[in-house]
């Protein structure tokens, strides 16, 4: 009689074929890394779930406070002259380039304020919803100046606006209703 590895057991009872422990291993710790990877997943969702849209509304507001902020000082901005041709454009002449430049200052601090303290939200959604037309409006205005040669630097940064209104897209529709739910 000769001596051979112990083999496992089907649930039958029956003998099942020897299995190398080389392949038996990856197996064994797949059972054991699955469950725990199944609730580290879960607890990550639910976390998220949770927190991402908050810390999505802070961040988006602290750019906007961040960019608002810059211009109040003539030249901190690099985004100032872009910023007031475009709303010197947009009212057809009415609004003059420098006061355009301190009301897009007030009106991206008010809504980063809004976003950052929660506080009279929804007034601050629609100050940014007016925003977004000045924000993406250069692209159509001064699409050639921004991109005609390859992206320049100014055109780089008016494009990451597209960023900030997908997010606001987000925070706005949780703030007026929407929920973020995990499925079972």
């Amino acid at each position: 009689m000769s001596v051979s590895a112990p083999t496992h057991r089907t649930t039958a009872g029956t003998r099942a074929p020897d299995v190398p422990a080389t392949r038996r291993l990856p197996n064994a710790l797949a059972e054991q890394v699955a469950p725990r990877l199944d609730v580290a997943v879960t607890a990550l969702a639910q976390l998220l779930t949770r927190w991402s849209v908050p810390a999505l509304r802070v961040a988006l507001g602290l750019v906007f406070l961040g960019f608002g902020v810059l211009k109040f000082f003539p030249g901190a901005s690099p985004a100032e002259e872009i910023a007031g041709r475009t709303v010197e454009t947009l009212t057809l002449g009415l609004v003059p380039s420098t006061t355009a430049v301190i009301l897009v200052a007030v009106m991206e601090t008010f809504i980063g304020l809004t976003l950052i303290s929660g506080r009279l939200l929804r007034v601050g959604l629609v100050v940014l919803a007016v925003a977004m037309v000045g924000i993406l409006s250069p692209v159509a205005l001064f699409g050639d100046e921004l991109f005609g040669h390859g992206m320049s630097l100014l055109g780089q940064y008016v494009l990451k606006d597209v960023v900030l209104v997908a997010g606001a897209s987000v925070v706005a529709a949780v703030a007026l209703g929407a929920r973020l739910r995990l499925e079972a």
